[in-house]
C-alpha cells in the first residue's frame, strides 16, 4: 500500500488499521473451534461484496481528492482477506465433511452462494491490479470460468422443471446476474472492455428474464420466515450493479442508460426503506449482508456521477445516496463484529 500513502500520517494510518485487523484477525483464529468452522454457512460470502464494494468506492473517491488513499486500500485488503479465509474454510469443508457441502450444493435456497466463492475471486482481482498484474489477471480468468463452470453445472439442469417456486428468492440472482455483473466490472476495469461488455449482456438479459418470477413468488407466495427474510435485500442489487458494471464497461460516461438503471434502482431501495422493520422482526444477523452488494453499487455509481457536468440537484442525489450507503455498510460492520465478539455470529447447530 505504500504507492498509495501520499504522506506519512496515511502511511502509519494504515499500519495502525492493520496492526488492529490482525490483532483482531488472530484472535478470531484462536477462538473458532473445528465445529465452528464446519458451521461457517457459504452465504458469509456475501460479507465479501460489501466489504470489498465499499472499498473500491473509496479508492475512487481518493482519485477525486475526496478521501485518503489508505480507507479505500485498507477496506479493499480487508475484503480480500475475508474472501482469502472464506474460501480456505470452504475448501477445508471440502475435503472434510463433505456431505454437508453436497447437501448446501443441492438445497435450492443456499446453493446460489456458492457461485461468491469464484465470483468474489474476481471481484478480489480488481483490487489486486495496482499491485500484481499476472497475479490479478490469473485470478479474474480463473475465478470467471469457474463462476460460468458452476452456473451451468447447477442452474442449467434447472430447466428440466421439478422445481417449487417457493424456493425462487433474490438469491437466485447471484449466480447468472451478480456474478456475471462482477465479471464486467472486471474486465471493464482492466481494459478489456468488450469481454466485459459480454458479460454485461449476459447478466442483464438474465436479471430481465429472472425478476418476474421472483417478484411473483415473493407477492403470491407464502412469506419467508423470519430468519431468512434478509435474502430479499439481495432484490436491491441488480440494478445498481449492473449501473456500476455499465460504468466499468463504457469508461465511466454516465450517459442516459446509466441514469434508468439508477432510477429503477432507487425505486427498490424506497421499498426496502419500507419494509426495514419486517426485515428486522428477528433481529440482526450475518444474512442482512444480502444488503451490502447494492449498497455498496450504490456507493460507487453515485461517486461517478458526482464526478459528471450534471445540475445541482444530480450533485446532491450523488451525496446523499453515498452518504446513505456508507452509513448502512457501517452499520452492518459493526452490528456484525457486535456478533462476533459476543461469539454468535456462527449460527448454532
Amino acid at each position: 500500500m505504500v504507492g498509495y500513502c501520499s504522506q506519512a500520517k496515511d502511511c502509519s494510518d494504515t499500519y495502525l488499521f492493520l496492526t488492529l485487523f490482525n490483532t483482531l484477525f488472530s484472535g478470531l483464529i484462536t477462538m473458532l473451534s473445528i465445529s465452528s468452522l464446519q458451521r461457517v454457512p457459504v452465504s458469509f460470502f456475501g460479507i465479501v461484496l460489501g466489504v470489498f464494494g465499499l472499498g473500491s468506492a473509496w479508492r475512487y473517491a481518493a482519485t477525486l481528492g475526496f478521501g485518503p488513499s489508505w480507507l479505500g486500500e485498507s477496506l479493499i485488503f480487508l475484503g480480500s482477506l475475508i474472501w482469502l479465509t472464506l474460501s480456505l474454510i470452504y475448501v477445508w469443508r471440502c475435503l472434510v465433511t463433505p456431505h454437508v457441502v453436497r447437501d448446501e450444493f443441492l438445497n435450492n435456497n443456499q446453493f446460489s452462494f456458492i457461485s461468491l466463492f469464484p465470483a468474489g475471486g474476481v471481484l478480489v482481482s480488481i483490487g489486486l491490479h495496482p499491485y500484481h498484474l499476472v497475479l490479478a489477471n490469473s485470478l479474474m480468468i480463473v475465478g470467471s470460468i469457474g463462476q460460468l463452470f458452476f452456473s451451468a453445472w447447477r442452474c442449467a439442469p434447472l430447466w428440466r422443471g421439478e422445481f417449487v417456486s417457493e424456493s425462487t428468492t433474490p438469491g437466485f440472482y447471484l449466480p447468472t446476474v451478480a456474478a456475471n455483473f462482477i465479471c464486467a466490472m472486471a474486465f471493464g476495469t482492466s481494459g478489456h472492455h468488450d469481454i466485459g461488455a459480454m458479460f454485461l449482456g449476459a447478466g442483464l438479459i438474465s436479471w430481465i428474464t429472472l425478476e418476474p418470477a421472483i417478484i411473483h413468488r415473493l407477492r403470491t407466495k407464502p412469506a419467508l420466515p423470519i430468519p431468512a427474510r434478509g435474502v430479499i435485500g439481495i432484490q436491491l442489487a441488480p440494478a445498481f450493479v449492473a449501473c456500476y458494471a455499465w460504468l466499468c464497461v463504457n469508461g465511466n460516461h454516465f450517459d442516459l442508460f446509466a441514469l434508468l438503471l439508477l432510477g429503477y434502482g432507487l425505486l427498490q431501495l424506497f421499498f426496502m426503506l419500507r419494509l426495514v422493520r419486517w426485515f428486522f422482526a428477528g433481529g440482526f444477523s450475518a444474512g442482512m449482508w444480502a444488503f451490502s452488494f447494492g449498497l455498496s453499487a450504490m456507493a460507487n455509481a453515485s461517486l461517478r456521477l458526482v464526478h459528471t457536468e450534471r445540475g445541482m440537484d444530480m450533485q446532491v442525489l450523488s451525496w446523499v445516496l453515498f452518504t446513505l450507503a456508507n452509513v448502512l455498510l457501517i452499520g452492518l460492520m459493526v452490528k456484525t463484529l457486535s456478533l462476533l465478539l459476543r461469539g454468535k455470529l456462527i449460527p448454532a447447530k
